[in-house]
């Protein structure tokens, strides 16, 4: 159970509540079958209705502070902007530098979402100097940034492994929620509290949780396509009413078959242990479903994922049966999705290497790694710049989270590379990285007598 420590132990997870009622409900997704709820029986409560009240409150912001907004976009500007980065956008995205010619990938880097929230962060700073400041997770998954928010005085919320400790929150105190969103259980105790909340999470996300809102609507199961241990998905998951996190097709295809064939239901329920609600039973929950997913997944994946089930309903209960077992909203990032269209336009380019910065707990960085991979050309992710250094080496992850060292990696003679980043990196970042790269292969020349 996912979870966590307020003043009295655990009080927080996705243990469902509800009110005590009788009479009948409908089956999934319109369904006509009619079951029996018996005197006393607990029903899930309407979680959309519970974060409305939540951020109806009078200490809930989600808007920022106009007061503060200019000196906040000052310090962003002095802390996270480029002067390469801008030569290499004004230069066609392509310079040439110590005989290493550079292509910037045509879309990277701070999304509108990532921008904002940092901004809101620097803001609640600025507008609260004196506070106690928390936040309930990082603010994004970059490393710099984090320190910096750190520097400034703003308190991570401790967390012991899935479990965090907001115990240490006081009446008054401020606290920020991250881009990815917080759960609805982080919320209602931080009310509770009566803690002042400034809400950055980012609209792409917040587009999900009505989705899942519709999902319910229609008496379907939630299936969210993302990695359950991952601060966007656990927060999304705790406003379904049911739900299914699957990582990629292969689980895809697994949940499909299970669908059509029926199959081993505690093998199921063992596998997906940790990324389905409580209680769930795939007998009984897979009978309807609705696709969501995790912002920052690969665009293809989701895509395919939502026609595998598509498909696999179709099959089961027949075209004309369909609408009452399945249905699909487009939740796909539009920043994750340039980002990943610019990748693939990219890797076409007769490159030596790529260079991919981002947090290295970065799902969509990840992703951008993983296309390259895909591509066949040598890729180093890097979530910062001393991995470049030193000496001619670098230290850099792969998509599947094995990390490297690669001696000897800027080769003698013309070399042509490219860049991006993902979503949370400030083009500061990328100029160190690229300052570094220049900076070996200018010592590596010999020097003239």
């Amino acid at each position: 159970m996912v979870g966590f420590v307020g003043s009295g132990g655990i009080i927080g997870g996705y243990r469902e509540q509800g009110v005590e009622c009788g009479g009948k409900v409908r089956s999934r997704c319109g369904v006509r079958v009619m079951r029996e709820v018996r005197m006393g029986e607990v029903l899930p409560r309407d979680k959309k209705a519970a974060r409305r009240e939540v951020m109806a409150g009078e200490n809930f912001n989600r808007k920022g502070f106009a007061e503060t907004k200019e000196d906040a976009q000052l310090m962003m500007n002095q802390e996270f902007t480029s002067g390469l980065i801008e030569e290499l956008r004004n230069a066609a995205y392509t310079i040439e530098r110590e005989g290493i010619t550079v292509k910037l990938a045509k879309a990277y880097g701070f999304c509108w979402g990532v921008e904002r929230a940092v901004s809101m962060a620097y803001e609640t700073r600025k507008q609260f100097p004196t506070e106690n400041i928390w936040i309930t997770n990082e603010i994004i998954h970059n490393p710099s940034v984090n320190s910096r928010l750190s520097e400034m005085g703003v308190h991570f919320v401790p967390q012991d492994g899935m479990k965090k400790d907001l115990s240490g929150v006081r009446e008054g105190d401020v606290v920020i929620l991250p881009a990815f969103g917080a759960t609805l259980e982080e919320m209602e105790f931080l009310s509770s509290k009566k803690a002042k909340i400034v809400d950055t999470t980012c609209p792409w996300v917040s587009k999900v949780w009505n989705t899942l809102d519709r999902h319910k609507k229609a008496k379907c199961t939630s299936v969210i396509h993302g990695k359950w241990k991952h601060e966007e998905t656990i927060a999304t998951a705790s406003f379904a009413e049911t739900y299914l996190v699957v990582l990629n097709m292969n689980e895809a295809e697994y949940v499909c078959n299970y669908i059509l064939h029926g199959g081993d239901k505690e093998e199921f329920l063992s596998r997906f242990k940790n990324a389905m609600s409580e209680g769930f039973d795939p007998d009984r929950d897979l009978t309807a479903v609705g696709i969501a997913n995790q912002t920052t997944m690969l665009k293809n994946e989701t895509t395919a994922i939502g026609k595998k089930f598509e498909k696999a309903m179709m099959e089961k209960y027949g075209t004309q049966n369909l609408k009452h077992h399945f249905v699909a909203f487009d939740t796909i990032c539009d920043a994750t999705q340039e980002r990943q269209d610019a990748m693939y336009e990219l890797v076409k380019e007769d490159l030596d290497f790529m260079i991919v910065v981002g947090g290295f707990n970065s799902s969509n960085t990840s992703h951008l790694q993983e296309i390259a991979e895909h591509a066949g050309i040598q890729s180093y992710w890097v979530s910062q710049p001393d991995c470049v250094g030193p000496g001619n080496s670098i230290v850099y992850r792969k998509s599947d989270g094995t990390e490297l060292l690669q001696e000897g990696f800027i080769k003698e003679g013309p070399l042509t590379i490219g860049i991006t980043s993902g979503a949370s990196t400030p083009d500061r970042v990328v100029e160190d990285v690229l300052e570094r790269v220049f900076m070996i292969r200018k010592l590596s020349q010999p020097v003239a007598v």
